[in-house]
């Protein structure tokens, strides 16, 4: 039986009142996902999140007053972020792009199934970012943000900082692998694995691994 805190807490943003309901209705028939709060503008996450401290933070990017993408860099930069996940209703888009430069879990289309938007949020709640490598690079392939060179110098420079072994972590997580498939490759147990990554991460000051990804598809252009 799933108690209140076992519940994966989720704060639903988006300008349209019906896609709110929408979602609302679809995660509030879930045991395990509890909405605390919606809202209609990026000015209310704040306060929002420090009130009902969401787990999951459902992001649309286009909204009248703050968007989504600075909502999620104000978040991210905060001390024990929620998640966010940006809600789209575009494959390739620039702003999605920067939300996940910024921190942002992943990105879920609008239409998606409510099925599969409900084992979404368990992924992402548990630490597991719901944008594989290989669909973000096809997103920066249909999207050009400017700053390639100076991204990729910014990149290298950033990977030097690891060691052999992190780099090929790195390197592992880039081409999309599973920390079981990096154990199997580079023959380590995936719990050596997962210390590489968390090391990875506080060594070049990144949120997840879609940003690893992402810093090494730039180092690589």
């Amino acid at each position: 039986m799933t108690t209140p805190e076992d519940r994966i807490r989720v704060l639903i943003v988006d300008d349209d009142a019906m896609v709110r309901a929408g979602l609302s209705m679809i995660l509030g028939a879930v045991a395990d996902i509890e909405i605390v709060a919606e809202a209609g503008d990026g000015a209310e996450v704040p306060p929002l999140v420090s009130a009902h401290r969401p787990d999951v933070v459902l992001m649309d990017i286009r909204m009248p007053g703050i968007d989504g993408l600075t909502a999620t860099e104000t978040l991210r930069r905060a001390s024990a972020p929620p998640e966010v996940v940006v809600l789209t209703t575009f494959h390739a888009d620039a702003q999605v792009l920067r939300a996940l430069r910024a921190g942002a879990a992943g990105f879920l289309l609008k239409d998606i199934a409510p099925g599969d938007l409900v084992q979404a949020i368990r992924r992402v709640a548990g630490g597991e970012p719901i944008l594989s490598p290989a669909v973000t690079r096809q997103l920066i392939a249909h999207v050009s943000d400017g700053g390639a060179d100076d991204r990729a110098q910014r990149a290298r420079r950033l990977l030097s900082r690891l060691s052999e072994r992190e780099r090929e972590v790195a390197l592992a997580v880039g081409r999309g692998r599973s920390n079981a498939e990096i154990g199997q490759e580079l023959f380590m147990s995936v719990p050596t694995v997962k210390a590489h990554v968390s090391r990875i991460l506080t060594k070049l000051d990144l949120n997840n691994r879609v940003q690893v990804a992402l810093l090494v598809y730039d180092a690589a252009s």
